[in-house]
């Protein structure tokens, strides 16, 4: 797949580190909303093996309270615009937008990574205009509800099959929009409006969304699936968090998008040792 003029081969796992430059996300807020400390942050993930840097300037935490447009664009443009000047990444925007995806993809941005599937007003005009003007795809993440209410007593019928279905609707509305299938990644969405057992659930058969034919992106890192089953609190997931990356990765998931990238990377290489040796 190609992300502006890079073109990333997907045949073994790649990993995408988690830069959240807010105040308030659940395990590194206020860690690295200053530029400085952002760009030294990406340098360590760069040079762990990351591929893809994540730039977020809203937390979308379970109860997180949404941000104006122009509060999330001073925290990710000058952090994006560093990024792609000094270092040799590719920077993902995780925004959900349409004006933050347009200015982050001026700004160099070369992914647009959007938990509302491009459902926002807006949203997905401005990722067809990023695909056709500047080679940008877009993941599209199924979740159900929002923020602030996704965590109350979420329902489905058959998680997996609910998820692959949303994926077959926004797959249709966004092509045909505009939006090249070669231009979209999918992401379902652990810990966006599911139970303990709906997230494991669709571990367990992430293999089932390879029918799409497209890249898949799994984010597990930290998360309270995690913590829950463990008993671990955030500062005490790196165990579980390389545990469900490597099961993500022997599942076929073509992204992992995590906090921890060193040791990711360690479970990235023994997966991809195991499947190619004979």
């Amino acid at each position: 797949m190609k992300f502006r003029h890079v073109e990333v081969d997907f045949e073994s796992p790649k990993v995408m580190g988690i830069l959240n430059v807010t105040p308030d996300s659940f395990s590194d807020g206020g860690k690295f909303n200053q530029v400085d400390s952002a760009i030294e942050q990406a340098r360590r993930m760069l040079a762990a093996g990351a591929t893809f840097i994540d730039v977020g300037g809203e937390s979308t935490r379970p109860g997180a309270q949404a941000v104006s447009v122009d509060v999330e664009l001073e925290r990710v443009i000058p952090v994006i615009e560093a990024l792609t000047k000094e270092l040799d990444v590719i920077v993902s925007i995780d925004t959900n937008k349409a004006q933050v995806m347009r200015e982050a993809v001026g700004a160099g941005a070369s992914m647009i990574n959007d938990v509302r599937a491009l459902q926002n007003e807006g949203a997905l005009d401005a990722a067809v205009w990023a695909a056709q003007t500047h080679n940008v795809p877009s993941c599209l993440m199924h979740m159900k509800g929002d923020p602030e209410t996704m965590q109350k007593a979420p329902q489905y019928g058959h998680v997996v099959e609910e998820v692959i279905s949303f994926f077959e609707q926004r797959i249709e509305a966004c092509t045909h929009a505009g939006l090249a299938y070669e231009h979209i990644i999918l992401d379902p969405g652990f810990g966006f409006g599911k139970t303990l057992d709906h997230n494991y659930q669709l571990l367990k058969y992430l293999q089932n969304f390879d029918q799409f034919d497209v890249p898949v992106l799994a984010g597990l890192s930290r998360k309270s699936m995690i913590g829950k089953l463990l008993g671990r609190d955030v500062e005490q997931r790196l165990a579980g968090s390389v545990a469900t990356a490597t099961i993500a990765a022997l599942a076929g998931a073509s992204i992992i998008r995590v906090h921890d990238v060193e040791e990711t990377m360690d479970a990235v290489n023994i997966v991809n040792k195991l499947q190619n040796v004979e």
